[in-house]
């Protein structure tokens, strides 16, 4: 993987955006906003599963005066999605919001975008400058075509009204349903603005194949050095968005987020119920927030070459187990006691190097 390139650094909330600081993970509600309180119990959901940042979609005055009560009700920074009405946009800076998304283009003259600018920046909340390849405008689809150059120019026409009023305060993205067109318009990007990006994949469908699409664009993306926010777009529930943003960030050595469990996808040799066992272990351990490698491995072949590059690991054998640490053997466990075995040294583990952190 490449260095990470280094962008301007903007505040949502408490959560700094560039400038270096860890790529935080986002989601959007799927609550109606002007139902405050489906919305509220929707977004202690994606905070308890570790989403860092919130957007809530604010279609009308009713939305925007909900804000209030969600605003004092999430612990995560706030942001407010609107299209085409800058009185949303005053109104959901009022309410508390953390930040906008809104492309100033769309709002109408220089004094509306002035206005809004204005009321942002005395907040001190961002903008993002959000560009979709399926709604570009018509003069650059005819010139270019929905294609990444016509998004990149999109996005600079937006952020030059921005800018003709003073506000740098920005975050940009630039998406398509596409993998290949959205990787291609981030390169552009990064190559003509150091405003902090905001990076995924749009529409990107239910599981499996949105989450295949997004990890392979945003991860492609952040291989890059390119990114400093991430939301997976996916259809349902969208705390598997949580999920999968973390799981890419981890998988890309960017962020830990707890225990990674490794294990092996199994064989004619393994016997035992290695699914099970990770899936029990994965459970039990779902609250420990010490970032641990632990390795499951079912059989003789792999197990314990794999196990022992762990931070903690079980090699699985007929009847039995080895459970490592530190590539050494502790002991040997029966089937019907392993996963306590491991749970409970990972524990231990865990609880140690809290113990030094804290000092």
């Amino acid at each position: 993987m490449t260095s990470r390139e280094r962008t301007r650094q903007v505040m949502v909330g408490n959560v700094p955006i560039g400038g270096g600081s860890p790529i935080s993970v986002q989601s959007m509600t799927t609550a109606d906003t002007r139902d405050a309180d489906a919305a509220i119990e929707q977004i202690q959901q994606l905070t308890s599963a570790g989403c860092e940042i919130v957007r809530v979609a604010v279609p009308d005055m009713e939305a925007a005066e909900s804000l209030k009560k969600i605003r004092r009700a999430s612990s995560i920074p706030l942001v407010a999605d609107i299209h085409f009405n800058y009185r949303l946009a005053l109104a959901s800076i009022g309410a508390g919001v953390d930040k906008l998304r809104i492309n100033p283009g769309n709002i109408g003259g220089a004094d509306r975008v002035r206005a809004v600018a204005d009321a942002a920046a005395a907040r001190g909340i961002p903008i993002r400058v959000g560009v979709n390849a399926g709604s570009l405008p018509d003069d650059l689809v005819s010139r270019y075509g929905r294609t990444p150059h016509a998004m990149v120019e999109a996005a600079l026409r937006h952020v030059s009204l921005l800018e003709s009023e003073g506000f740098e305060s920005i975050v940009l993205s630039l998406k398509a349903s596409d993998v290949n067109r959205t990787v291609e318009a981030y390169r552009l990007m990064a190559r003509r603005s150091s405003y902090p990006l905001h990076v995924g994949v749009t529409e990107a469908g239910p599981l499996p194949g949105g989450l295949v699409k997004s990890a392979v664009g945003i991860g492609i993306i952040l291989s890059e050095g390119l990114g400093d926010t991430i939301r997976v777009s996916l259809t349902g529930d969208p705390r598997d968005e949580i999920m999968a943003g973390r799981e890419i960030l981890a998988s890309l050595g960017l962020r830990r987020f707890g225990p990674t469990i490794v294990s092996c996808p199994t064989c004619g040799r393994c016997r035992t119920d290695l699914a099970g066992i990770v899936s029990e272990v994965k459970d039990r351990l779902s609250s420990l927030d010490v970032p641990l490698v632990i390795a499951i491995m079912g059989c003789e072949v792999n197990g314990p070459g794999e196990a022992s590059e762990a931070d903690i690991g079980l090699a699985c054998g007929n009847g039995v187990g080895l459970l490592f640490t530190g590539g050494l053997v502790i002991r040997k466990v029966r089937e019907e006691d392993m996963v306590g075995a491991l749970v409970n040294a990972a524990q231990e583990m865990a609880a140690g190097r809290q113990e030094k952190s804290d000092g």
